[in-house]
């Protein structure tokens, strides 16, 4: 190193000499070189040196190399991206620094880019590329490269893909007016057809409406008609008196029963909060009975029936009814009743069941649903309300009772959309933190919100991340429809954030997803970790494979099924860490394997996964093989530590310690058969609290208590005082504070430890009866 301190000794001698060092040297130049040159500027300004000698001096090999450098990093790498076809694309490329200044060329998939022969690519002045329309040939993976006369750089590859919507062609001319007096045309999705990844046409194929009567082809006239309308005639006498049949028939039959309920317990045994699980395929059962809870005396009130304005309408089941099974299927919900059973309508008995459901089969709006469609699952209800739950994923709707209008049925559907299927676009350092929920159908009428409730994998700390709730509309583009933290109670959506869970309110159906972009670098999304191995190996090589998703149960249950198709078997729990938002990669590593028994054959020391990979999200899991080799066909124990970490930053190590010939964790295990319960519950028993007692609890609480006994203390008993603005905005904030306690707890919730809460309110009269699962 030439020594600075003379250089500082005689810089304030030699001014004029500074500046001469200043405008032959850069800014990037390092003290030393510039200490170096200005002695030699000193040497020919006391030796009086030629020029000739300073220019053979400074251009000799050993003064050149003393200067030049070129770093490794690039301040600025490209971005892959999804682009549309012809649209403009541009990739940022920062060089590193170096001396003398680096050249920078663009290559694609290997290949050198020259703007010159293909004009539809552009390298500005400071390096970026752009490529100005899109070409489904422009796919590929882009590099930035860097050099100079001392080294050549390259920055990782940025993959662009081009996809291609798909757009509809004229429609056809309208065809001849066909006998049932309608014509029709259509259009085919090929100008230009999807690829890609790229949409479908969105919006119908074919169109029919119906001829005027002039067009109409006359099929029948004269004596002809006169035929026709004798036959219709008939068949409406025939079907006239066969409907009176029936109805003599049915009457007879009920002459025998009762019409007076003389057993209260007939109305109390239908309020009973109910789950239901699956005893055997296709039948379902009442869950196991518990005992009853300490605080049961405060729920043995008897039920008011003489009030109007409380109502119940649904199948009440005598206490000795025999079946103790019942089968529950996604058919409609006003099947023919059993035996036994009474329908109450306004605290009165209905004589005739079959009247009120010929009254609702009038006013009645069916949605026919596809069966077929993976992760999905749909039910009939009508105002009462019930549930939709896709099992393993965290992921349900609940519909609470009076949310359909009276007089309404709806079948309703909850679906999970594969990210795939639909393309959801993201700007700039936007990521996907949730599943793209679908429930439908859109545009039916809610008298109030239903409770949309899916995971999410951020760290939940709104300071860190600007989250917002995405929600498609029906021409099929997504629409910005709330910012988290930043709520409108007069909005149709709002959201109540947990740790891991998101519960919307909403009073429109429709598809929904979570968006966030990080504020800072602070801001970390939650990852999964999950190892898998071959269930039996017969060989010296044994293979290791992480799977790295966001940790959602949608994501993991796909991988889980994947693996149980490939005869995987799990080999360690999964581990939880947090990914930031400092762009930097995943590495992963395996260490302190016994060596006299197993050798890695990878030949780099670790694995890496780009950070955009993981942060965009767009992909629902990445994944790195390690491949071991043993020694001996005999060595059947593996323990060894997974390290994980973020280039620069912290790392966590876990401990593997199995036997590769003992399946000891079956892919098929508990972890596909957490979530047992039943797929649609429609009704009572989807939901804890009973209707009427639900109804007495409203009624008591959403009046304004001068000492605070009201639903503001029940929000505040429930840890839900943050959301005050928003209950109180609603006609009933209680039964909305009773529709997220339903939400939270369906699994693990107890009736009782409500009724519990309501006495310390001051109000256990408004739980008029209840009785505990061990009693019924």
């Amino acid at each position: 190193m030439f020594p600075i301190f003379l250089c500082t000794l005689l810089y304030p001698c030699a001014s004029e000499l500074s500046r001469a060092v200043t405008s032959q040297v850069s800014s990037k130049t390092s003290p030393d070189s510039k200490c170096f040159i200005f002695f030699l500027l000193l040497l020919e300004d006391f030796f009086q040196m030629s020029q000739a000698f300073r220019d053979i001096l400074i251009g000799s090999p050993f003064f050149f190399n003393f200067l030049q450098d070129l770093r490794k990093n690039f301040e600025e790498e490209p971005q892959g991206k999804e682009v549309a076809l012809d649209q403009e694309v541009l990739l940022r490329c920062h060089p590193p620094e170096g001396v003398p200044q680096a050249e920078v060329e663009w290559q694609r998939n290997e290949d050198l880019i020259d703007p010159v022969s293909d004009t539809n690519y552009f390298i500005s002045a400071d390096h970026n590329l752009l490529i100005k329309k899109a070409r489904l040939a422009d796919t590929g993976n882009y590099t930035c490269v860097a050099k100079n006369i001392v080294a050549r750089r390259k920055s990782n590859s940025a993959t662009v893909l081009v996809y291609v919507d798909g757009g509809w062609s004229e429609w056809s001319k309208w065809s001849a007016c066909g006998a049932d007096c309608s014509m029709w045309r259509s259009r085919e999705c090929t100008q230009p057809s999807p690829g890609t990844g790229g949409k479908d046409c969105q919006g119908l194929d074919l169109q029919s409406i119906n001829c005027t009567s002039e067009q109409c082809p006359q099929t029948v006239n004269g004596a002809e008609d006169v035929a026709l309308y004798v036959g219709m005639v008939a068949v409406a006498l025939c079907l006239t008196l066969l409907l009176i049949v029936v109805i003599l028939v049915y009457r007879r039959k009920k002459e025998g029963l009762d019409a007076d309920v003389a057993d209260s317990s007939i109305l109390t045994t239908g309020f009973q909060p109910m789950g239901i699980k699956p005893s055997k395929p296709g039948v379902w059962a009442p869950r196991p009975r518990r005992p009853p809870h300490k605080n049961s005396h405060l729920l043995t009130i008897q039920p008011d029936l003489t009030t109007t304005t409380t109502s119940y309408q649904g199948t009440l089941r005598s206490r000795h009814d025999a079946a103790g099974k019942f089968s529950m299927t996604n058919g409609p919900l006003l099947d023919p009743l059993p035996n036994g059973s009474h329908t109450l309508h306004n605290g009165k008995l209905n004589s005739d069941p079959a009247e009120f459901v010929s009254r609702l089969s009038t006013q009645t709006y069916f949605k026919t649903l596809p069966r077929d469609v993976a992760n999905t699952t749909y039910g009939t209800f009508n105002f009462l309300g019930g549930r939709l739950t896709i099992p393993n994923t965290g992921i349900s709707l609940l519909i609470p009772p009076e949310a359909i209008p009276r007089g309404k049925i709806y079948e309703i559907y909850l679906t999970v959309q594969r990210r795939e299927d639909l393309r959801l676009p993201l700007a700039g350092c936007q990521t996907l933190l949730s599943p793209i929920v679908s429930c439908g159908p859109p545009g039916v009428v809610l008298s109030r919100p239903v409770i949309l409730s899916m995971d999410h994998c951020f760290d939940a700390c709104l300071d860190n991340w600007a989250v917002r709730l995405k929600k498609q509309n029906y021409e099929g583009a997504w629409e910005d429809v709330l910012l988290m933290g930043e709520e409108l109670v007069t909005e149709p959506y709002y959201c109540q954030l947990e740790a891991e869970t998101c519960r919307l309110f909403s009073e429109q159906l429709g598809a929904f997803a979570l968006v966030g972009e990080s504020l800072h670098m602070g801001a970390s999304k939650r990852l999964r970790l999950v190892l898998f191995s071959d269930a039996y190996c017969s060989t010296l090589e044994y293979n290791i494979r992480v799977y790295c998703m966001d940790d959602i149960q949608d994501v993991f249950k796909e991988v889980m099924q994947m693996e149980q198709q490939l005869g995987g078997r799990l080999i360690d729990e999964p581990h939880v860490l947090l990914f930031k938002d400092s762009y930097h990669n995943l590495r992963l590593s395996i260490h302190d394997m016994p060596q006299a028994h197993w050798r890695s054959k990878l030949l780099a020391g670790y694995q890496e996964i780009p950070f955009y990979h993981i942060w965009n999200g767009s992909q629902r899991y990445l994944h790195c093989t390690f491949t071991l080799e043993r020694l001996s066909l005999s060595t059947c124990d593996l323990t060894c530590q997974l390290c994980v970490w973020q280039v620069e930053g912290e790392g966590q190590s876990f401990a593997l310690n199995f036997n590769i010939a003992k399946d000891t964790r079956a892919v098929d295990s508990e972890f596909l058969l957490m979530d047992s319960n039943a797929t649609a519950l429609a009704g009572p028993s989807a939901f804890q609290i009973p209707y009427l007692i639900r109804q007495k609890i409203c009624s008591s609480l959403d009046a304004p208590c001068p000492n605070g006994a009201d639903w503001r203390m029940l929000a505040q008993r429930l840890k839900l005082e943050r959301h005050m603005s928003f209950f109180a905005s609603k006609v009933s904030p209680t039964s909305v504070i009773l529709d997220l306690w339903e939400t939270q707890h369906f699994h693990s919730g107890n009736i009782n430890q409500l009724a519990a809460v309501m006495a310390d309110i001051g109000k256990q009269e408004a739980m008029i009866f209840l009785v505990s699962d061990g009693d019924c």
